[in-house]
């Protein structure tokens, strides 16, 4: 497929499409984000039938984002196998420990490892980008211990490369709001339960249903609610008859407190209390 890009642009494309070109075959863990879900386009474009989309089902992630995984690889055409992973059983998981990332994909990497291996699939790769490589990531210790890949870093391509690649494709993350496991909205130390994320998830989806794009419902102590939404929406929530809603949804939902943080959604603010 031939796409407008800038020089630089597209030789880190290229690049991509060479690397996973050696690769040969891969099993992608994908969400249904915009890394992953451009990974599979392109690998598919690449290799064909020897490359299959592994997307694991869980507590800590949202029946919307399945849909749309589910929804995407169907019109991609390429075999797409879903795998439980219940984070909420790994030993030590629920109790929301600083490196508990590392542990999900842990067990994450390893059953795709095993569905790879049952379908003679020689690689297994992650949607890591060029960016994470500045962020607080537990999960790449995990990566690097059992191998996996990760083809968007090797290639040098940022959160802002895959999106504009993602436009020219057409593919409908291009766009698409950032977006973490239900768990990263707990603060490190407080246990993480399945009543929680449930609460958090049907928060976001209600905020998401009023129209508001990018959203975080943060879970504090005494059941407080820190809504996160993006700069440019904050106008649109400082409505009367919409806060009113908003909490008594949210008190319906179980929370006592209801928030909104004034600094807007920002990726990462749980970290903040790491000190990094």
């Amino acid at each position: 497929m031939d796409i407008i890009i800038d020089e630089t642009l597209q030789g880190k494309y290229e690049k991509l499409k060479n690397y996973i070109k050696s690769l040969g075959s891969l099993a992608i863990a994908y969400s249904g984000g915009v890394d992953s879900t451009f990974l599979v386009k392109v690998a598919y474009d690449v290799l064909g039938d020897r490359v299959i989309a592994v997307t694991a089902t869980s507590s800590t992630y949202p029946k919307r984002e399945l849909n749309d995984a589910i929804t995407f690889i169907k019109q991609v055409g390429a075999k797409h196998i879903v795998i439980e992973s219940e984070e909420l059983e790994i030993e030590g998981f629920n109790k929301n420990p600083v490196d508990r990332c590392y542990y999900c994909k842990k067990e994450l990497f390893e059953k795709i490892w095993k569905v790879a291996k049952a379908h003679g699939i020689e690689y297994v790769a992650d949607g890591s980008n060029f960016d994470d490589l500045n962020d607080f990531r537990p999960g790449m210790k995990a990566a690097c211990e059992l191998n996996v890949v990760s083809p968007l870093k090797v290639a040098g391509l940022t959160k802002e490369d895959i999106r504009k690649l993602s436009k020219e494709f057409g593919l409908p993350t291009w766009d698409k709001p950032a977006f973490a496991c239900l768990s990263s909205r707990i603060p490190y130390g407080e246990r993480i339960t399945k009543e929680k994320l449930s609460m958090i998830e049907k928060a976001e989806e209600y905020l998401l249903g009023l129209g508001f794009k990018q959203v975080r419902v943060r879970y504090h102590q005494d059941k407080l609610a820190r809504i996160e939404i993006g700069k440019d929406e904050m106008e649109k929530f400082l409505d009367i008859k919409l806060i009113e809603s908003v909490r008594n949804k949210f008190k319906e939902l179980g929370f006592l407190y209801i928030t909104l943080d004034l600094e807007g959604y920002r990726t990462g603010s749980m970290n903040l209390s790491l000190n990094l």
